[in-house]
């Protein structure tokens, strides 16, 4: 079976070729150095290796100001322009006339329409559950989505039957800071638990969020350590995909994690990767980050 692999890395943008605050040219990044010959910058936007592009996309959307998480992460998910359906940049939530739009047109019920098998790949863990189930709605796009889609969240339970991801790839975020015992894994043992569950279905989502968080908060004694995972998690992904059958797509709402001068997102474009089948096909269809959804379907 073909399959659709999206990977949603939340605030990563590309930027300037910058040794002391772009951590990607600072510490390394063989996903990008290894796979596409250089890491890329805003002097050299576009990598092409093979099967595999790169390239930057447009967060802004023509609305003035940074870029947010809410209307960023809805234009991806709905193939809309949702700054401008709401008049303005908004997040880290969704503005609440974004609602219904993310219930008719969320990327999910495209498939589950179609009655092809769907996935959201993450899990979450009991406090969010309880959350919800007190009432509360300030979600996340992706997460609304499945909701209002009908779809089922993963749990802790899926997490140890090796069905889901945490959302930091190795568990060791859900020990440290939610009192859990998981065992900690390997970021290629879980890109290979990625590819598996993707094999099985038609569109398979995962998202990464810690890029946003520790470029907001520069926590210094994490940068490092969370770029080597995300690092070694999407190197894996890409050396062991096949090429053949999976239509690999990687993507971010805005820029962040590039210039970690600053604790806000930035203005630069954001990055997107595409590699395998119809890579080439979705790499000239999408030019900002409203054509996301709408080039999946059409071409995958």
């Amino acid at each position: 079976m073909n399959s659709v692999l999206m990977i949603f890395i939340d605030g990563v943008g590309i930027g300037k070729e910058d040794y002391e605050f772009n951590p990607f040219f600072k510490y390394g990044f063989k996903t990008f150095t290894e796979l596409f010959g250089q890491i890329p910058s805003l002097k050299n936007p576009f990598l092409k290796k093979e099967n595999k592009f790169l390239f930057t996309t447009d967060a802004r959307l023509g609305m003035e100001g940074l870029p947010q998480s809410g209307t960023g992460q809805t234009s991806i998910f709905c193939g809309m322009n949702a700054a401008k359906f709401v008049g303005k940049h908004f997040g880290p939530y969704p503005y609440s006339t974004l609602i219904p739009v993310i219930k008719e047109k969320n990327i999910f019920l495209h498939f589950l329409k179609k009655k092809q098998k769907t996935f959201f790949a993450n899990a979450y863990p009991k406090v969010f559950f309880d959350y919800i189930n007190s009432g509360r709605q300030r979600l996340s796009v992706t997460s609304l989505s499945c909701l209002l889609s009908g779809m089922r969240l993963n749990r802790v339970s899926d997490v140890r039957r090796g069905n889901a991801l945490t959302a930091e790839i190795t568990n060791e975020r859900w020990n440290l800071k939610l009192n859990y015992n998981l065992s900690i894994i390997k970021p290629e043992t879980s890109a290979r638990r990625l590819l598996r569950i993707a094999s099985k279905n038609k569109f398979t989502l995962y998202e990464y969020f810690l890029t946003d968080h520790i470029g907001h908060g520069r926590y210094d004694g994490e940068i490092v350590s969370t770029l080597k995972t995300l690092d070694t998690f999407l190197y894996t992904i890409m050396n062991e995909m096949n090429y053949k059958k999976t239509s690999l797509i990687i993507c971010s709402d805005h820029g962040n994690f590039e210039d970690l001068s600053l604790k806000t997102h930035t203005l630069n474009p954001s990055l997107t990767i595409t590699a395998g089948r119809n890579a080439e096909k979705l790499y000239k269809e999408i030019k900002s980050i409203s054509q996301i959804r709408d080039a999946i379907i059409k071409h995958c």
